[in-house]
């Protein structure tokens, strides 16, 4: 008999599989939940089963709501990733709840993929971390030439505003960010 954990990164995972975009000939949103899981292991390898949970299902089923469908802009862009984030947090509480888990961590599992807390709650800063790093090591580097110089300073620094102190430190030392980018990561 499974896990009630293993079940619900099992649901995740073949939800995520039904993503249209390839990356590394696989499902591209099933890749990131993998990544962010193994971000989640390194960085806190003694992390609760909802931010488990959380972490591979941070963008559960995403292709379904397109950027495409909100305004351009900042505005548009804002209400798009809060609208993500309360559908992805629905549809993990969902799976949640099939799994066996009791309300405490499926609601705790919810605050974390809406954001509610960030920087008070240290579980909601820790998937944030997550998420942040996950970013640094694998979609940065492709994302950078889509931007102009003033452009990707501006989400470095957003990036770096969004991490924990101690995130922020661990990033400098494990990426070999150039300046002013490294700037945005120092106290």
């Amino acid at each position: 008999m499974t896990s009630p954990l293993a079940r619900a990164l099992a649901a995740i995972d073949e939800a995520n599989a039904a993503d249209p975009a390839r990356e590394e000939g696989q499902p591209a949103a099933r890749l990131y939940g993998e990544r962010m899981s193994a971000e989640l292991a390194r960085l806190f390898p003694d992390a609760s089963e909802a931010l488990q949970i959380a972490a591979r299902g941070q963008h559960i089923e995403r292709w379904l709501l397109p950027r495409a469908d909100y305004p351009e802009g900042r505005a548009g862009y804002l209400d798009w990733r809060r609208e993500q984030g309360r559908r992805h947090a629905e549809r993990v509480m969902g799976i949640m709840r099939a799994a066996g888990y009791d309300d405490a961590a499926v609601e705790a599992a919810g605050r974390m993929l809406r954001k509610e807390g960030i920087k008070r709650d240290p579980e909601v800063q820790a998937l944030e971390d997550v998420i942040c790093f996950t970013f640094l090591r694998h979609y940065f580097a492709p994302f950078a030439p889509s931007q102009s110089p003033e452009a990707l300073l501006k989400i470095v620094e957003k990036t770096a505003r969004k991490m924990s102190p101690e995130g922020r430190a661990r990033a400098l030392a494990e990426f070999a960010l150039p300046e002013p980018f490294a700037a945005a990561f120092r106290d």
